[in-house]
């Protein structure tokens, strides 16, 4: 976690099993990984936008909606 002047950014990691509706995907009740970061700006001590990218394609290879690299 980084911060500076009205920024946050958050480096993270999120896993889990995909047990229910994703982006529209039905369940697949595989394990995956992704990571991402998260960048928040604040205002008066107050949370007023977020932008957050994470690693949509890896997570869609894992799950088996998208073709991995051969």
């Amino acid at each position: 976690m980084l911060a500076e002047g009205d920024f946050v950014a958050t480096r993270w990691t999120a896993t889990g099993t995909h047990g229910g509706d994703l982006m529209g995907i039905p369940p697949t009740n595989r394990r995956a990984v992704t990571h991402g970061c998260t960048v928040g700006q604040f205002k008066n001590g107050k949370s007023v936008h977020d932008w957050i990218y994470w690693d949509t394609a890896n997570l869609l290879r894992q799950l088996g909606v998208v073709p991995g690299q051969t």
